[in-house]
Order: C-alpha cells, then structure tokens, then sequence
C-alpha cells in the first residue's frame, strides 16, 4: 500500500526546472550587482563621493530599498520570480529581517520587533563571526608564524 501510494506521489510531483530556475536567479542576481555597481558609479560621479565611502552607501541603499519592497509587499513576488538571485545578495539579508520584524510588530517594539528581527538573521550573523574566527585562526596559524 506504502509502494502504491509513493509511486503515485511521484507520479504526479511538479518537477523543477532546474534549468530556468537556474537561469532566473542567475539574470536577477547579476542585475542586482549591476545595479549595485550603477549605484557606485552615481555616488562617485555624481555626488563626488570617494570610492570607500560609494561602496558603504550602495549597500545602503540596497538594503532600504529591500526593506521597503519588503514591507510594500512587493518583495515576495521578487523573490519567488528570482529565487536564489533575489535572496543571495544583501537584498535578502534585509528581507529576512524586515519580514521578521513585521511579523512581532504586534508585540511591541522591544519584545515583538527587536526580539523578531533576529529570529533568521541571528543564525546567519552567529555563522559568519564563527566562520571568520575559525579562518582568521587558520590564516594565523599558516600564514603568521
């Protein structure tokens, strides 16, 4: 019975298209740096701001215009027509925080909005810092001494 039923089941499961999904998050990520890169190239040429200061503001902006798509509710539909472009870059970053946020702000500010906010986030800020740890210790041990 067990059999039958999986067989069914896989019968009539949506295959992914791995391809155009592939493909998709490709195009929408690039572009996502190439707007990154245009922004950079605004606040240097245009506003005459230097190159370190040009890269701190493109990530910036991008992560107000994530956070502010996010809670338009424009970012959803983003998200599911990129797939993993749209959720790779920093623009990802802010929606998981942003949509965490909303998600408490009936809580209150404190324990509904600052305690969400980190609910994905946190994992992925507690894995960057122990990862650089661990390849900072190793670049000392092997590069250092």
């Amino acid at each position: 019975m067990n059999k039958d039923y999986s067989k069914i089941i896989n019968k009539n499961a949506v295959k992914p298209k791995y391809f155009k999904n592939s493909f998709l998050a490709f195009i929408v990520g690039g572009s996502v740096g190439v707007f990154g890169q245009a922004l950079i190239d605004l606040y240097v040429n245009v506003f005459e701001v230097d190159k370190v200061n040009a890269n701190s503001l493109m990530l910036v902006t991008l992560i107000l215009i994530a956070a502010l798509t996010t809670g338009l509710g424009i970012y959803d539909y983003f998200g599911q027509f990129g797939g993993a472009g749209a959720f790779v870059p920093i623009t990802g970053f802010s929606n998981s925080m942003t949509s965490a946020a909303l998600e408490g702000k009936s809580e209150g500010i404190t324990l509904g909005i600052g305690a969400s906010m980190f609910k994905l986030a946190g994992s992925v800020i507690v894995f960057g810092v122990v990862s650089a740890y661990i390849l900072g210790l190793i670049r000392y041990i092997f590069f250092m001494s």
